[in-house]
């Protein structure tokens, strides 16, 4: 597969597909990026498990944080990894040597192993590199483009507010 550019449809099968997550490098910290992607995951329906060593057994959302991907209460769907490229490497490694497989490993903005996802995608799984979830969900939905940004999506209907955070209307339904 092609990681410099993933086509809408790739994405979109992936966001609709995936109902649990397992956020490696989850933060407690509000002002971190997992963080808020995390609370934003949490807002469109997904079940998200953040792992964190330092913070197992504690809470970060309401959700309650696990020393490892080992410590699961299941296999996740998907595995986003907010960790650097050297890291990821290694997670995916450990990952396949565990042989609890996930539909999809997503690596974070800046984030890419090519080898690992060549591993990763001989095992069956489904890769993004140097993406974040929340952006190319809002992306897809259109959230972003309402707000001014650039979404590459021309349309001329205007998405319905709803009360809260919007879901992507891409089909129809919510996740889970």
């Amino acid at each position: 597969m092609n990681h410099d550019s993933y086509s809408n449809t790739y994405i979109k099968s992936i966001l609709d597909e995936v109902k649990t997550v397992a956020m490696v490098g989850a933060s407690a910290n509000n002002v971190r990026p997992s963080y808020f992607v995390l609370k934003y995951l949490l807002s469109k329906g997904y079940e998200v498990w953040p792992v964190n060593p330092g913070q197992a057994g504690k809470e970060i959302l309401g959700q309650t944080v696990y020393a490892s991907l080992d410590d699961l209460p299941g296999v996740p769907d998907m595995i986003d990894i907010f960790r650097n490229s050297a890291a990821a490497g290694q997670i995916v490694d450990e990952v396949l040597a565990g042989g609890k497989l996930p539909k999809v490993i997503w690596m974070q903005l800046t984030v890419r192993h090519d080898e690992a996802a060549e591993r990763a995608e001989a095992a069956g799984i489904k890769v993004v590199m140097d993406r974040c979830p929340k952006i190319e969900y809002g992306r897809l939905s259109g959230e972003i483009g309402w707000a001014g940004v650039n979404s590459r999506t021309l349309s001329s209907k205007r998405p319905s507010l709803k009360s809260g955070f919007q879901h992507r209307g891409l089909s129809g339904k919510k996740p889970g």
